[in-house]
């Protein structure tokens, strides 16, 4: 009889996730079975269930933020959620997200809403000795993402930053910019808890609730603007603003899911300025072990980052997602599947 597991399982666009039981995978060539320790919960996984970006693979089990363990090492592992097949044109030019075969964990194939998943073993990532299972799990979605924004900016030392939206990307923004030498980051948002935990990694923060954020950064920034702007918000008045807060020659670099159109004056937010809006799409396997490595340094806090932990349960999941739906509160919850009573 076939070993069965507990999953999440979205079964329809628009819909609350449900708990299934599935028989436990069986690894394939080249893949191997992961018993699942931290899987967290990301906005786009809120995306997902709502329909807003591109639709998933139904029925699926979402969550394609995961560390575990190798079930048959017992190794300490995390994993890169884009599976690829490795020789496209795409993927021999190190733009494994772009690859004609991709797939996702967590959206395309089932993901760590579970107690365990099948994986490749390219997408297998070794987890420092000093790094726990939830704060690797965060950083194989939101750090990641945010340090591929940042390399995609061409983010240079000494340079002065904007995050817009300082939710789990945004903090994760903010340490790394702090780390890569940026001479000042102004942290934008509404949530004041958001802001102080910003202020504790370094950043400036503007509460654009009570003021105009362009108008703060700017005149703090002698009145010429940030070099850099990172928008992860995906919200048509964040993205106009990540534009206006740039200095002549800056990049604005978009990581947010937007639900709707965005118009801009090319002329004068763009042409005139000769500033740059450049696209950021997921992250890079390359650049996870450079992450894991600054965690385990002690150059990066995740911990202070992760603002709930969950049992393996419909319910408490489908609570953040809720919440994330509408920029709620908080700031990181992660499932703890071995603290839903399964045995290991």
């Amino acid at each position: 009889m076939a070993r069965m597991m507990r999953s999440v399982r979205l079964l329809r666009v628009g819909a609350p996730l449900e708990e299934q039981l599935l028989p436990v995978p069986v690894p394939g060539p080249g893949e191997v079975l992961i018993r699942i320790e931290a899987a967290g919960v990301c906005h786009s996984d809120a995306h997902y269930r709502t329909g807003v970006a591109s639709p998933p693979s139904l029925p699926v089990t979402l969550g394609h933020e995961i560390a575990g363990v190798v079930d048959a090492t017992g190794e300490r592992v995390c994993l890169h959620y884009m599976k690829s097949c490795r020789v496209c044109e795409a993927c021999s030019e190190g733009a494994e997200q772009f690859c004609r075969d991709a797939s996702m964990i967590g959206k395309s194939c089932d993901g760590g809403f579970a107690e365990y998943v099948s994986v490749p073993e390219f997408n297998v990532v070794r987890i420092p000795a000093d790094v726990s299972f939830e704060a690797a799990a965060i950083m194989m979605c939101s750090t990641a993402t945010a340090f591929h924004a940042i390399r995609k900016a061409r983010f240079k030392p000494t340079e002065r930053a904007a995050v817009f939206g300082v939710g789990g990307l945004g903090l994760s923004a903010v340490q790394l910019l702090r780390e890569l030498g940026a001479r000042e980051v102004f942290a934008v948002d509404i949530d004041e808890a958001r802001l102080e935990r910003a202020a504790r990694y370094g950043a400036v923060p503007v509460d654009a609730s009570r003021a105009d954020p362009v108008e703060e950064i700017v005149g703090r920034a002698g009145g010429e603007g940030v070099h850099v702007a990172l928008e992860l918000l995906g919200k048509p008045v964040t993205i106009e603003q990540s534009l206006r807060v740039l200095r002549r020659g800056g990049r604005a670099a978009i990581a947010g899911i937007a639900e709707e159109t965005v118009s801009i004056d090319t002329y004068r937010l763009l042409i005139g300025r000769e500033r740059e809006l450049i696209g950021v799409s997921d992250h890079l396997r390359r650049e996870l072990p450079v992450l894991l490595d600054l965690a385990a340094a002690g150059r990066l806090d995740f911990e202070g980052v992760i603002t709930e932990h969950l049992p393996l349960d419909a319910p408490a999941i489908n609570g953040v997602l809720d919440r994330l739906a509408v920029y709620g509160a908080g700031v990181r919850a992660v499932v703890r599947p071995r603290e839903s009573g399964s045995p290991p």
